[in-house]
């Protein structure tokens, strides 16, 4: 069993387990939690396959398995599926022990929130990771701002994002340190935080925060009463 795949087991074994727990009763969900993960993770394993074959980053042949799906690895792909399920199940207790509150954050403040990330991506094309990932964070807060507005004002998502954080800094500093996935000098902008690359806590940040906002538009429209 590859290094990579017992990684992936490892992310999902928990929240599996956990998922008929009565009083979260994430079970319930599934049907939007599925739908987020289909929708978004199509998205960015795209994003995955162009980036691969452009060098931005590779994988260990020594660390994962030989089968490849459009140049991924299978270990690969299945993080597309038990990353988000490991994070949602993460919103769904948090939920289940925190009562919703909104911030108070001015109109403008909401509006430029996206502008430096979208000039910080569009200046940098001799770096492609980092361009790709500076727009995805930005068309996050610009679609966030337009079909879910409350999100970014939700207490609940940024105790989420930060507490995801500390799951992805142990699995990416497994990743990157092993190293499992190795990146592409030109790819970067080759500031690491221990090993993990910068723009990989952008990466972490507008993934997740995706997946919540496209759970949530899914969940009041599909299953509005386990809002």
């Amino acid at each position: 069993m590859s290094s990579y795949l017992l990684i992936n087991i490892f992310v999902i074994i928990i929240p599996v387990v956990f998922s008929f727990e009565k009083k979260v009763r994430f079970y319930r969900k599934f049907p939007s939690v599925v739908a987020s993960i289909i929708i978004v993770g199509v998205v960015y394993i795209i994003w995955d396959i162009i980036a691969t074959a452009r060098g931005d980053w590779a994988f260990s042949a020594d660390h994962v398995m030989a089968l490849r799906i459009f140049g991924l690895p299978l270990e690969e792909i299945l993080f597309f599926i038990t990353v988000p399920y490991a994070c949602l199940f993460i919103y769904e207790v948090i939920r289940s022990r925190m009562q919703e509150r909104e911030y108070r954050i001015p109109d403008l403040f909401t509006i430029i929130l996206p502008v430096p990330f979208l000039i910080v991506g569009l200046i940098n094309t001799g770096q492609p990771y980092t361009q790709t990932v500076f727009l995805f964070t930005a068309a996050f807060f610009i679609l966030s701002m337009w079909l879910y507005p409350g999100l970014l004002r939700s207490k609940l998502y940024w105790v989420f994002i930060v507490i995801t954080y500390v799951p992805f800094i142990l699995m990416n500093g497994i990743l990157t340190s092993v190293p499992i996935v190795t990146y592409g000098a030109d790819a970067f902008s080759g500031i690491r935080i221990y090993t993990i690359p910068l723009e990989d806590f952008f990466y972490s940040f507008s993934m997740l925060s995706f997946h919540v906002l496209v759970y949530k538009l899914i969940l009041n429209r599909w299953q509005p009463h386990l809002r």
